[in-house]
Formats: structure tokens, C-alpha cells, sequence
């Protein structure tokens, strides 16, 4: 039988409209909350929860903060330490399209002020006792409201463009800037590293990075849903106890930073050899892996770290092969979909459905950001023959001296071959005569003379690349991920 259709001769497209995948990031987690549901998926504090459990908790609140009035593109900011209620929080405003704005938990009132005017949320929800100018909803009080409402998912109309979460850059150079990233960015993202590193629903991941940074949300939260992997979630990483979680949990899987992986060479020869008979990966991001860790760990636990390259507005970008060669101080190739070029400046540009939206409310500071289609990345690179890349620091960072260009890595990592240097940074000071010389702040194990670092710099560096003057510090300021902030050292 044949059906006749009836031309209305009306269409159902609407022309000129851009049509965005309709799945979001709660179908990409569907195949855990949903398909999973029975399977346990995370621990935190001694407590089990099944996806089902967790997909349950998100719903409810969801509709508990539909009730206080949160719509589809509000912000809600949220000061809160890695918990389960921060993960019922994100999963809640993934479901309503609310935009879910971390907050460093280090910053203080004076930090936050910047980013709770700029975002406009309708609330912040914390535990601390703050002087805001925004309405506090304290954590336990919507645990409570949600607990009463019906385990049913919002109906609430959501494609790939939509937000799912402000980020805002650690203003190293300025005041922060909060980079859009939608349910796109984030999906590719995740879909990405779940094929690149293999991850897998037998995976046991231990993620101990803050969940209010891109990386512990962006790679670690998503990369757990996606894959229905059982996680085990830390309030925060803590050395001492480190081993003791490790030899119990016995994960598979792993993500640092270089801070966190000094701290795992304490291990003894035993504990190490131990652990790395059952991990499968490490990873190392959020800053520069120094080669001499790099080289140390592998001796030690017996695994090569993987290290890689991302940020606050494009999430990952570039990667070491999980299969391959995972080659010391570089980050590696661009990830599949994502194009990477080097200016004339030798800066990275990056194309790729892991570039963010834009900045929040900062039209001009979007368009400054792109060239040609490229997002601007501020970070130099070399690339080498094989097409391995190597980062030399941030645009901002150059130090031009009397015409000669000096990239303050190729220095940092020299002067911390040394061994009595733990950490080292190098930045520029005016200088009549050249523009700008370089200056190096050095921590110590031990004392050294600084005549001594002075004449190995002479002894191996060009003469314009040895630092005019070696600071002792106890140690260099960084950031909660352990990102050198050298606007602090106060010498530029």
C-alpha cells in the first residue's frame, strides 16, 4: 500500500537557522547513569554510590533549584571542595542548562569579588562564611530540598552549543577572564581522551584534582561518566597518605601534576615497584613535567608519565601517544579533529571543536583572542622534525634582551639539573641598555653558592641568556594546580 503525504507546502526547517547536535553532555553520561545504573561508580569517604544513585541525587536537585528559580542560561557559581555534593551540583546544572561557575576554593573574598560581578550568578553555593554581594545557599540546605523531590529528569531543551560552564583563567597577566564552554567542547573533549588513552568501563580511576578546574572537571568528572569507570573521588591529595590509597584502591588510571608526581618519588622502592605493577596510565598536565621527573619516575614506578597540553579555553589539545613514543619535556601531537600551527612568532594556534565559545562578556577580548579562524593561544612551541611539540613558555614570558629572544624554560630546566635546585623561575627586569635582562629565582634543598649556578649558566648558556641575578626563595608561588605564578616575584 502506498501512503500519500500531504504537501502543506509549508516547511518544517527553519531557514538560516545553524541546527547544533541535539545531544549533550547528559546523553554522552546517559550510558553510565542510565546504562550502568546498578554498577557502583564512585567512592568518596568511605561511602559507595551506584550510577543510578548519582543520576538519582542530580534529578532531584535539579528540581530542588528549578524551584528556586534557576532557568536555562543562569549562573551558579560554587565555592566548594571536592565532594559528592559538588558532583550532584555540576550533573544538576548539566540537566537545567544552568552555566556552572567554579570557584577556586583558595581564593578569598577579595579574589572572588571580580568573578561573582562578571558572572551575574543568581546564587553562590558554599560552606564558608563569606561577605558577598551575591545570595549564599549553603550545600546542606539543598541536599535537604532535593531530598523530598521526585526522581525525575527536567525536561529542559539543550543542544551542543548551549553552556555548561564558565571557567575563569588564573589571571597570571591581568584580571580573569571567564572562557564559555559548551556541552560541545566539553563532549569532544571527553570522547577524545576516552579513545586516545583507552579509557574503559574496567578502569579504576583515583582523582584527586579539584574539581573546580578544567582539568579535574573537564578531563577527570567527564572522563569517569563517559566511560563507566568506578571512581574513587579525594577531597584533596595529601602525600602523606598517598601510598596507603594507592595500595587499597589499587586504580589503574591517573591524573597529576607535576607537583603531585615530585611528591610520588618519596615512595619507597618497594611501594612504587608495587603500584606499578597494577596501574595501567599516568598522566601529567596543568604545567610543565621537568625531564628529570619525568626520567626519575620511570626509573622508580616503572612507567613512562604521559604528558600532555590543554587550558582553561580549549580543555585538551595536544597529547603524547598512548602507543608510541612518550618523549621527555615535549607534549606531544595534536589530538584527533584539532589543528595546531605555529605563528610566525612561533606561538601556538589552535582550530578544533574543543575551542571554547568566547569570553563572558568580552566581545572585544574574543576577537583579539582569534586570527584567521585560530584561536590564539599565548603559549610558545617548537616542533620538532617528527612532529612532536615542545612548549617554551607563554607569549607574556618572552624576555627580549638587546634583540636576542630567551625562552625562560630552556633556563628553568637548566638550572634544575643542579641538584640542590628544586625549583627555578626566570623573569624579566628592565634593563637601559637591553631592554630587559633575565633574573632567576631559585629554591633550595641544600645551600649552593649562587656563584656557582652563575658559572655553569656561563659554562653552557649563550651570554645573553645567563640570568644577571640568582634570587634564593623557599619556594616559588603557584596556584592551586601548581601553576608557576610568576606575576608574584615582582620583577617585571
Amino acid at each position: 500500500m502506498t501512503r500519500r503525504i500531504r504537501n502543506t507546502g509549508k516547511s518544517s526547517i527553519a531557514r538560516g537557522r545553524v541546527y547544533s547536535g541535539r545531544l549533550n553532555l547528559s546523553d554522552l553520561f546517559d550510558s553510565s547513569l542510565v546504562g550502568r545504573r546498578r554498577q557502583v561508580g564512585l567512592e568518596f569517604n568511605g561511602r559507595e554510590y551506584t550510577f543510578g544513585e548519582i543520576d538519582a541525587r542530580a534529578n532531584r536537585l535539579a528540581n530542588a533549584l528549578t524551584g528556586r528559580g534557576l532557568n536555562l542560561g543562569d549562573r551558579l557559581c560554587v565555592y566548594l571542595a571536592n565532594s559528592v555534593e559538588m558532583i550532584d551540583l555540576y550533573l544538576a546544572c548539566v540537566k537545567l542548562g544552568v552555566i556552572f561557575v567554579p570557584i577556586n576554593i583558595l581564593y578569598r573574598e577579595r579574589e572572588m569579588a571580580h568573578i561573582l560581578t562578571d558572572a551575574e550568578p543568581v546564587a553562590l553555593v558554599t560552606d564558608a562564611d563569606l561577605a558577598v554581594s551575591v545570595p549564599i545557599w549553603r550545600p546542606a540546605e539543598l541536599s535537604a530540598e532535593a531530598a523530598v523531590m521526585p526522581n525525575v529528569r527536567p525536561r529542559v531543551q539543550l543542544d551542543g552549543d548551549t553552556p555548561a560552564g564558565i571557567i575563569y583563567t588564573s589571571g597570571t597577566t591581568g584580571t580573569s577572564k571567564g572562557a564559555v564552554l559548551t556541552h560541545n567542547n566539553f563532549a569532544a573533549n571527553a570522547v577524545n581522551l576516552l579513545a586516545c588513552w583507552e579509557i574503559r568501563e574496567a578502569d579504576r580511576f583515583l582523582l584527586v584534582l579539584p574539581l573546580f578546574h578544567v582539568h579535574g572537571l573537564g578531563n577527570g568528572l567527564h572522563c569517569w561518566l563517559a566511560s563507566g569507570c568506578r571512581m574513587r573521588l579525594l577531597a584533596r591529595f595529601e602525600h602523606q597518605t598517598a601510598a596507603d590509597v594507592f595500595l587499597e584502591f589499587q586504580p589503574t588510571l591517573f591524573f597529576g601534576v607535576p607537583t603531585v608526581y615530585v611528591r610520588l618519588l618519596a615512595f619507597s622502592a618497594a611501594v612504587a615497584r608495587e603500584i606499578g605493577g597494577f596501574m595501567r596510565l599516568f598522566v601529567s598536565g596543568s604545567a610543565p613535567l621537568p625531564a628529570q621527573v619525568f626520567d626519575e619516575f620511570e626509573t622508580l614506578f616503572g612507567h613512562r608519565i604521559l604528558e600532555r597540553y590543554g587550558m582553561s579555553e580549549t580543555i585538551m589539545n595536544i597529547s603524547n601517544p598512548y602507543w608510541g613514543e612518550r618523549r621527555a619535556g615535549t607534549v606531544g601531537f595534536p589530538l584527533p579533529g584539532i589543528s595546531a600551527k605555529l605563528s610566525e612568532t612561533g606561538e601556538v594556534c589552535l582550530k578544533g571543536p574543543n575551542i571554547f565559545a568566547g569570553y563572558w562578556r568580552r566581545p572585544e577580548a574574543t576577537r583579539d583572542a582569534f586570527a584567521d579562524g585560530w584561536f590564539r593561544t599565548g603559549d610558545l612551541a617548537t616542533v620538532s622534525e617528527d612532529g612532536y611539540f615542545t612548549l617554551c613558555g607563554r607569549k607574556s614570558d618572552l624576555i627580549i634582551s638587546g634583540g636576542f629572544n630567551i625562552y625562560p624554560r630552556e633556563i628553568e630546566e637548566f638550572l634544575q639539573e643542579h641538584p640542590a635546585v628544586t625549583e627555578a623561575a626566570v623573569v624579566a627586569r628592565p634593563d637601559k641598555m637591553r631592554g630587559e635582562v633575565p633574573v632567576a629565582y631559585v629554591a633550595l634543598s641544600e645551600a649552593v653558592e649562587t656563584a656557582v649556578l652563575e658559572t655553569l649558566c656561563r659554562e653552557k648558556l649563550a651570554s645573553f641568556k645567563v640570568p644577571r641575578e640568582f634570587i634564593v626563595v623557599e619556594k616559588l608561588p603557584r596556584n592551586a594546580m601548581g601553576k608557576l605564578q610568576k606575576n608574584l616575584l615582582g620583577t617585571t
